[in-house]
């Protein structure tokens, strides 16, 4: 029986939990952890397989016998814009924690300005002691973009608090118990909208797509004072000076981000100090390492009894 392939992993996210969760994956198989230095000069050729976030620039010139990549994320844009990146399939990954969890961030981001919670904070202060109106869960809307397998999700259990949900893609495709819009019915959308959550991958079509243009449709009369814009998808997708311009001037009420385009965010940036944002680093959904790694484990085993592996991704579309 031959013996089976190692695994490399390059990793550039918490490297104690990627190591902790190392003594018990892949059993069976050599792991190369590229964040240790004892495999700095490893011989990476002859392996089928390597898991990554943001890589080591010389992976791909070093490991070229690759046969199958994994994203280390949900997200992908940053593996499919790497140099030399081969033409091999690539796995995201999908998991049940991952889901959770980014449903948990989105929830209590609505649910923190449904309440004032930013209001409340300065209130507390300046030693302040007074109650606001606040408008129940059923008067907004939360529009969704982005209704994959997150956003699916997170719409369903923001319906459960009481929410109404809009969801809205490229394609219109029809999500159970949510009012579905297309690409051409992005305005009408966008006017029904008090709550704008982002969970779009980064493409070319979604880079940019969070402008003053798009902000300036939101619905501006609502429960809240003003809408509100939640980004847990991709800083990429985001245009950050309109963004902060439209939160110093009253166009957007407020704002919880945890993407943005360059990370770790910049000191010079403003989102720092303004007393309208929440602000989190990219922390929404942080990869499970033991789960991440589990995943790997299944879709390997997939792959080598020659049946299909999940969740592919189509680089036509870019996810």
């Amino acid at each position: 029986m031959p013996a089976k392939s190692p695994v490399i992993v390059d990793l550039r996210f918490h490297p104690e939990q990627v190591r902790e969760g190392l003594k018990h994956a892949f059993p069976g198989r050599e792991v190369i952890n590229r964040a240790d230095p004892q495999h700095a000069d490893r011989d990476l050729s002859g392996i089928d397989y390597a898991v990554l976030w943001k890589p080591l620039d010389d992976l791909f010139t070093r490991a070229t016998d690759l046969k199958v990549l994994f994203s280390g994320g949900a997200g992908v844009d940053h593996v499919l814009t790497l140099p030399g990146l081969p033409n091999l399939p690539l796995v995201r990954f999908v998991d049940h924690t991952l889901t959770t969890r980014m449903s948990e961030w989105i929830v209590m981001q609505c649910l923190m300005h449904l309440r004032q919670h930013l209001a409340y904070d300065r209130q507390q202060h300046k030693k302040i002691w007074n109650a606001l109106n606040q408008p129940e869960a059923a008067e907004l809307t939360v529009g969704m973009m982005g209704m994959g397998v997150l956003g699916s999700d997170a719409a369903r259990k923001l319906k459960v608090m009481g929410f109404n949900v809009l969801g809205w893609s490229r394609s219109g495709r029809p999500v159970e118990g949510i009012e579905m819009y297309s690409e051409s019915g992005l305005d009408e959308f966008l006017s029904k909208t008090d709550i704008l959550v982002g969970l779009l991958p980064l493409t070319a079509d979604t880079a940019n797509i969070f402008d003053a243009k798009l902000f300036a449709k939101l619905r501006k009369h609502g429960p809240l004072g003003g809408p509100v814009f939640i980004n847990a998808g991709r800083g990429g997708s985001q245009v950050e000076a309109d963004l902060a311009e439209a939160l110093k001037t009253g166009v957007l009420k407020g704002a919880s981000l945890d993407v943005f385009q360059i990370e770790p965010l910049p000191d010079t940036s403003p989102f720092w100090t303004l007393s309208n944002v929440i602000l989190t680093p990219h922390s929404a959904a942080d990869s499970d390492v033991s789960a991440l790694f589990a995943y790997v484990e299944k879709q390997i085993d997939r792959f080598e009894r020659g049946e299909p592996m999940e969740n592919l991704v189509a680089r036509d579309a870019g996810y």
